[in-house]
């Protein structure tokens, strides 16, 4: 069980505070259960009521400062999505979203950079549905790693490619 006060993902939410754990006052909802009340890093006017015993939605803590270190630096090994139908890929895009990762995060992240580069490189546009989830990847990945590692999101990319760099340099 999380506590109030602490961080934690929470399906498409993405990073949550949990602000508190309750009962429901309301018609129909089982007095006797408990709910946590969430609310969204990204969307700070909203909030979430979820049972605490709930398992259709994902609920993980987020990541350690530690584990968000140890994440970016095996980045490099962690492998793409390759998907030839188009019909298929949107659906393995979503799938590997709904499972709140971050490395199934970064997969999506990579897959789609390479997607647009070749896509670049024959003079086609990036698709509108990898943009739709370039940017869900990349905002899920970079607001936990932010605050595992006490970093400003809008500086998470620049973070990771210059940790990278320094990784490459020392195996150079």
């Amino acid at each position: 069980m999380f506590e109030k006060g602490e961080f934690i993902v929470y399906g498409n939410a993405g990073v949550c505070e949990v602000k508190g754990i309750t009962t429901l006052d309301m018609k129909g909802a089982p007095k006797n259960k408990l709910y946590y009340i969430l609310s969204p890093r990204q969307r700070k006017d909203s909030k979430i009521f979820t049972p605490v015993d709930g398992n259709k939605t994902v609920m993980r803590a987020v990541l350690t400062k530690e584990e968000a270190d140890v994440l970016i630096e095996n980045i490099r090994d962690i492998e793409e999505l390759w998907v030839g139908n188009d019909k298929l890929r949107e659906e393995k895009y979503k799938e590997t979203m709904r499972s709140c990762e971050c490395r199934d995060w970064i997969k999506i992240i990579k897959t789609l950079y390479l997607r647009k580069q070749e896509r670049m490189a024959q003079g086609k546009k990036t698709t509108a549905m990898d943009e739709k989830y370039l940017r869900m990847a990349e905002e899920n990945l970079y607001s936990e790693l932010s605050l595992a590692l006490g970093i400003p999101k809008e500086q998470m990319e620049e973070h990771i490619t210059n940790r990278m760099d320094k990784l490459e340099t020392k195996e150079v």
